[in-house]
């Protein structure tokens, strides 16, 4: 079974067919997902999706391109909505440089503040790292982030980065469709560098689709193409990694035998 660690089913995107197309996961070999979230606004629809599929677990969290936007007591509804028995993590959250630099200061205030929330409810964090690998690497560090665990989400940065972030911050690293694209030098380098224990899957539905669907919508049902990717790159076969990544999401998430 593969376990899509990284999604967005309530997404716009789904309308028109999000139930149609969640209920063939199973039958589809998908066992798990997670349905990250970008912020406050999102998440009960999140919850709703979470408790209509049992395979389906959630996160809460500010993404760093609504970091400007978080309400002041944005920290307290996350809490509230963490002790939801589907609510597995904290995220995404992170840094994004890509679009601006001008939000810099609040996108780094708001994530030390969540991943002090990820330590004091002792679930682990979503990363979103995008042009930030510097400022996410000593934001992450000063806050202490081995204490919570979590996932650098749709790795862009490179192998000799791929090292700290499991041994000396103890998380995980996630690849998706991106690993598959003509141009991806470095994301494949660093897939080649991830322990197998720190190995995640992905898909960031609706977004970022793997070759041959790049520029479709995206969906769980595609991740058979990262892991024949993954699996060309290490040398070991697929249903072996789809095997490893299933467990280590479950681990990570702490999410019990499915």
């Amino acid at each position: 079974m593969i376990f899509d660690t990284h999604a967005h089913y309530n997404d716009s995107q789904f309308d028109s067919d999000r139930d149609e197309l969640l209920a063939s996961m199973p039958e589809n070999g998908v066992g798990l997902i997670m349905n990250a979230c970008s912020n406050t606004g999102e998440i009960n629809n999140i919850i709703a999706l979470c408790e209509k599929y049992p395979f389906m677990y959630g996160a809460v969290g500010v993404h760093p391109e609504d970091a400007v936007a978080a309400e002041p007591d944005y920290l307290d509804t996350l809490r509230r909505f963490s002790f939801h028995p589907k609510i597995r993590a904290i995220g995404e959250i992170g840094l994004d440089y890509y679009w601006t630099t001008d939000t810099k200061a609040a996108q780094q205030r708001i994530l030390g503040e969540q991943v002090d929330l990820a330590r004091e409810l002792k679930l682990p964090v979503i990363i979103h790292d995008r042009e930030a690998h510097g400022d996410t690497m000593r934001i992450l560090t000063e806050h202490k982030v081995w204490e919570c665990g979590g996932v650098f989400h749709c790795y862009s940065g490179s192998a000799e980065m791929v090292r700290e972030i499991t041994e000396k911050l103890g998380m995980y690293v996630a690849f998706g469709g991106s690993v598959t694209f003509k141009n991806a030098v470095k994301p494949r380098e660093a897939a080649k560098a991830v322990p197998l224990d720190r190995l995640l899957v992905e898909t960031d539905s609706p977004y970022l689709a793997p070759v041959p669907f790049r520029g479709k919508r995206n969906s769980s049902l595609y991740l058979p193409r990262v892991l024949d990717m993954l699996s060309e790159l290490r040398g070991i076969p697929a249903d072996e990694l789809e095997a490893i990544t299933y467990e280590n999401g479950k681990r990570l998430f702490s999410i019990e035998a499915v």
